[in-house]
Formats: structure tokens, sequence, C-alpha cells
């Protein structure tokens, strides 16, 4: 497989109610990928787009329809896997150079929500059984709660330690320009939020957000002759566990335990909690955050809440956790978050996230996306 680097990266706002239409969302973050490249649209040979449910843009065939920010006339595809699109944006780009297809690569994700009426969620009514689990009339935040509470439960963890969370995602936010949810609040502003279920708290949860994300990816001799600071992609990874989620264990991610084995082995990782500067994992909710560092092995199982309290995932500990304000302050367009958390290791690596800048040197990061029913995962390992 050809070395496969990333040369440029573009964001636009993350916000609800964007007056922006998704096309234009798209161009905007392509447009700034490209000029941060000083690459034009005519130099990009496939383009790679990432979005989620068609219905919160209420458009079919989203795919073709946001290639006007840059796919028409070009080899262009689209990927899809739940939550976890963002990252598996940029794993496609990865192999559509790395297998030697092409040379540089666009990857784009989008996603406005705000248009899903009554709320987002009542896009959510179609993803269950239609046999098991929809004459239950289940919403995605049931089934959230229930995790949280197995994990709570088997671990002995308190809601205020997973609250520290939302806590430290909020206020690394207040360093990112592109932040919907910044705050500095406290963990009895968690606590004392709206129940939404039980143990779910809203400030337990992501927002609603619109907002684009797009990165462009090359060869190695182009990335060298576009670029001094080249960040490479050295492991890709991604499952898709069991569907049936009542026949899980709730308390662990089983399904980014293999998706990050299968990265780390391509990147030559033995000790992750040794051996990797800063992650951005996929944190909707406060409690996934903790959940995902356990599956991606930086934290032992129910150990994340005791590292946290100890400050070791703080933008100034051992290994910096979502330093860019992750998915609780940045906010939530779901693909556009993925492919968010990875552009921000790779502005990490290159040394130009300005105030999200980690306070140590970095040279592994990497960032994880999760989505489906609890059962999808996608890792992306860098290293600059």
């Amino acid at each position: 497989m050809r070395k496969v680097g990333i040369i440029g990266a573009g964001l636009t706002l993350f916000r609800r109610r964007m007056l922006e239409t998704p096309q234009e969302l798209a161009y905007i973050a392509a447009s700034r990928a490209l000029d941060e490249a000083g690459l034009e649209l005519k130099d990009i040979d496939c383009v790679v787009i990432g979005s989620a449910p068609d219905a919160f843009d209420g458009i079919h065939m989203k795919g073709e329809y946001l290639a006007k920010a840059g796919g028409e006339r070009k080899m262009t595809s689209r990927v899809y896997v739940g939550g976890a699109t963002g990252v598996m944006t940029a794993i496609s780009a990865w192999y559509h150079v790395a297998s030697g297809l092409c040379e540089k690569v666009l990857a784009i994700a989008e996603e406005k929500m705000s248009p899903a009426r009554p709320h987002p969620q009542s896009v959510f009514k179609y993803i269950w059984d239609p046999i098991t689990e929809k004459p239950l009339n289940p919403n995605l935040i049931w089934i959230f709660a229930m995790e949280m509470h197995r994990y709570m439960a088997k671990y002995g963890i308190k809601k205020e330690d997973i609250a520290l969370v939302s806590v430290k995602n909020k206020r690394n936010a207040m360093n990112n320009p592109y932040a919907q949810a910044a705050a500095n609040i406290t963990v009895d502003d968690v606590l004392n939020s709206e129940v939404l279920v039980w143990p779910v708290n809203r400030l337990d949860v992501s927002p609603v957000s619109d907002g684009a994300a797009a990165m462009v990816l090359a060869t190695e001799d182009i990335v060298r002759r576009y670029t001094d600071t080249p960040v490479w992609i050295e492991g890709v990874g991604w499952t898709l566990d069991n569907t049936s989620w009542p026949g899980r264990e709730l308390a662990y991610p089983r399904y980014l335990e293999n998706a990050a084995r299968m990265a780390y082995k391509m990147a030559k990782i033995e000790r992750p909690d040794k051996e990797i500067d800063v992650v951005e994992p996929y944190d909707p909710f406060d409690y996934k955050e903790l959940h995902h560092l356990e599956g991606l092995m930086i934290a032992k199982k129910g150990e994340a809440p005791k590292l946290l309290k100890e400050g070791v995932f703080d933008i100034d500990g051992d290994i910096p956790s979502s330093p860019s304000g992750g998915l609780l302050g940045v906010g939530n367009p779901i693909a556009a978050a993925g492919l968010m958390k990875t552009i921000s290791i790779y502005w990490q690596l290159k040394g130009t996230a300005g105030k999200m800048q980690v306070k140590k040197p970095v040279h592994t990061g990497v960032a994880q996306a999760w989505g489906d029913l609890m059962q999808a995962a996608t890792v992306i390992v860098m290293r600059n």
C-alpha cells in the first residue's frame, strides 16, 4: 500500500439552524481544505462524501446532492455508517490513495440536522427492528440511558464522575472558534440540568447542530511537495458488531476494541496508553468518552473516570482527550462531527491548532467515531 498523508483541512461553524444550505456548507468546508492544501478543485482526482440519514437534510440520494461541493464529473462516492461516518469518510479517502486508485482525494462530511421536524430524534424512529423493537416505540436516548446505567452499575461509577467529561469538553471548546456549545460549567450544572431519561441529563448530551468538515489526502510525494510538516495516516480500523444490542454487554464497547486493534496493528502500536499522545474519542454523551477511552485501551475497563479525576485527560494532562471540545462542546452534526475530530488530531500533529494546541509535544494521535445501535466503530491513527 502507498503511504498517505494529509495536506489540508477546513471546517464551517457548527451551529443550530445555519442559514446556509447543505450544499453551501459542504462547499465552504471543501474550499477551506483546498486553500490550506494550496490546491484547486481541478487538482483533485476523487471525492468521498460522508453524510448520515438522508432524512436530516430532507434530501433523498444526499451523496449526489452534496456532490455539487466538488464531486461532479469526478470519481465520487458516499459512505454512511451512522455516527461512525465522519471517521469512515477519512478512512475511505485513505484507501482511495493507498490502493493506487487516486493521487489526491477530497473528503467532505456534512450534516444539517435542524430541519428535521419535530426534532432530529424523530428520524431515528425508523432504525428499529420491526418485530422485536418497534412495538416498544423506543428512541435513542432510552437506549443510551440503559448503556450509561449499565456502565455505572458494572464499575460503581458515580454520575458526578461522568459529568466531569462535559465540564472538561465544554471548557476546551472555549478555545475553539468553530464551537457551538462552549461554556464554563460545573458538575452541579450538569447534575441539575433537566433529566431526559434517567440517568441522562440535558448537559450530558451533545447539542443538535449543522455543519461541515473537509480534508485533502494525497500520496507521499505530493505531500512532501506541498508541506514541510507532513501528517501521515498510519493505521485505520473499522468493525461492525452484532446489531442485536439487547444481547450484548453494554458496559464495554467491544465493537471499538476490535476496530482499535486493527488500526494499532497497522500503526505498530503495542501499548496505546503509553504510545498515544493525544486522542479525540467520540463523545455524543459524556459517558461515551469514558467508555471509548476504555475501548481504545487507553484506560483499563472501568478506570477512565479515575484517570479523568486525576487530570490525565486534561488539555495539559498526560493524554489530552477531546482538546477540540468534542461533540459536547463543538456540536454534533453527525457525519461532520467525526471528521471534525480527525481534523482536530491533524491540526494538533501539525502544530497549527492555535489556542486548542495541547501543552506537550505530540507525535501520535487517534480519532474515533461510533455509530448505529452501539455496534459500528471507526478508528484512525496519525503521526507527524
